[in-house]
């Protein structure tokens, strides 16, 4: 019975270890040249739905980093076991 209390254990920290993510996907390229400017524009939201105030948006990013020429769009989420979303959008170019 001991060895599955601590079979058990084992394996529940282990999925607790794992149940955080974070993905960036590329979303959009431009035939602009890629430039040296970086913008990010990112917002928290709660349970998959509760995101009240959260700007990561394209032209927010932009706008954060300086950039007229878009030539990059990449967007970043970060899960943190379905309680707490991070979602980013990261814009590069001139």
């Amino acid at each position: 019975m001991k060895r599955y209390i601590q079979m058990f254990a084992a394996v529940a920290v282990v999925a607790i270890s794992l149940s955080a993510c974070s993905m960036t996907v590329p979303v959009c390229a431009t035939s602009n040249p890629v430039g040296s400017k970086v913008g990010e524009a990112s917002g928290t939201g709660y349970l998959h739905g509760i995101n009240l105030g959260v700007d990561a948006s394209i032209r927010t990013a932009a706008k954060n980093g300086g950039i007229s020429k878009i030539s990059t769009v990449d967007f970043k989420m970060t899960d943190m076991l379905g309680l707490i979303q991070t979602y980013t959008c990261i814009v590069s170019g001139e």
